[in-house]
């Protein structure tokens, strides 16, 4: 029997986003962002609001990053999602990590997170329900230490950071438990 919890944002997992973007004078500024999604081939949209330093930056330089999380770097993308680049003006270089500018876009990409989405501009939606960043992915780069054996990003060398919802927790994906567009092949037959 299913308890009522009223009105919760059910949707797990979550994906643990870094969002990256310069100001107007090249400084470097990350926020964590868990409401974000591929809306196309070459998309991902930001569920993010306007008053984010990021976001502000975003809209002047056009471009932007975007890099999964990974277990060892929960510390920084929380802290990412803990301080206000609004009220912080030394939030990246407290980490110490890198940033080293896209040869894609005007943006940095954060060297510690292992796969980053390098991203123009392209859409802004501004209504009453949503407000969202919509980007291009101009470029996809990984290290190689998450690539398996086809060049391709192996989930289970990735360790992705996932957010709960619920209880404000972080999980690593990695288990394979099936394949797309396999799984359900016998309910085909039916």
């Amino acid at each position: 029997m299913k308890k009522n919890l009223g009105v919760v944002p059910a949707v797990y997992p979550m994906p643990v986003l870094m969002v990256a973007a310069y100001d107007e004078n090249g400084k470097t500024n990350v926020m964590n962002a868990a409401w974000g999604m591929i809306c196309d081939m070459d998309k991902i949209a930001l569920f993010i609001s306007q008053g984010h330093k990021t976001t502000q930056n975003i809209l002047k330089s056009k471009a932007f990053t975007v890099s999964i999380a990974d277990r060892a770097h929960m510390d920084a993308a929380d802290f990412f999602g803990i301080a206000t680049g609004n009220k912080m003006d030394d939030k990246f270089e407290r980490t110490g990590y890198h940033a080293i500018k896209s040869e894609f876009v005007n943006a940095p990409v954060i060297d510690e997170f292992p796969v980053s989405m390098e991203c123009e501009l392209c859409e802004v939606i501004d209504t009453d329900s949503m407000y969202a960043i919509v980007g291009k992915i101009i470029n996809t780069a990984a290290d190689e230490k998450v690539l398996g054996d086809k060049g391709k990003v192996d989930p289970a060398k990735l360790n992705a950071l996932i957010f709960d919802q619920f209880q404000s927790g972080y999980y690593v994906s990695g288990e394979k438990v099936g394949k797309a567009w396999n799984a359900g092949k016998e309910l085909m037959k039916k």
